[in-house]
């Protein structure tokens, strides 16, 4: 993985075999990130997406391998009780054009992953709310 940073954007490229969530992490505690928004496009031969089942408050993750094209990546980075905290979905295409998504659990690059991170100042955390299920924004 390499990145710039060019005033609050950060361009990073994850190379083939790097996880996504891990490469995202690492530059957020390297550059001190408490609140982002984060997009991307790629290519992945591996991952983990789960959707939340709202009325068992649990999510249900599905694996997919073979040639995905990344054709949305987007989250929110912020923190829950003061520390990195990393919201991610992906919607990915197979050769057919099917596409699949939702939270991502983990993403292996196939070939590459363009990402632009938008720092803002400040800082959200999250809570866990019982009612729900799921961590939140805290206001």
């Amino acid at each position: 993985m390499e990145y710039r940073v060019i005033g609050n954007t950060i361009i990073a490229r994850i190379d083939k075999g790097e996880e996504i969530l891990e490469q995202i992490r690492e530059i957020a505690l390297k550059e001190n990130i408490k609140l982002a928004s984060v997009q991307g496009i790629g290519a992945v031969n591996e991952f983990t997406i789960g959707v939340f089942k709202t009325d068992e408050k649990k999510y249900l993750s599905n694996e997919y391998k073979g040639s995905f094209e990344i054709v949305s990546l987007t989250e929110t980075i912020n923190t829950m009780n003061e520390e990195f905290y990393c919201h991610l979905h992906m919607s990915a295409g197979n050769e057919k054009g099917e596409v699949v998504g939702g939270h991502l659990n983990k993403g292996i690059v196939s070939a590459t992953c363009e990402m632009v991170i938008y720092t803002m100042d400040g800082k959200i955390d999250r809570y866990y709310d019982e009612q729900i299920g799921l961590n939140l924004f805290k206001f």
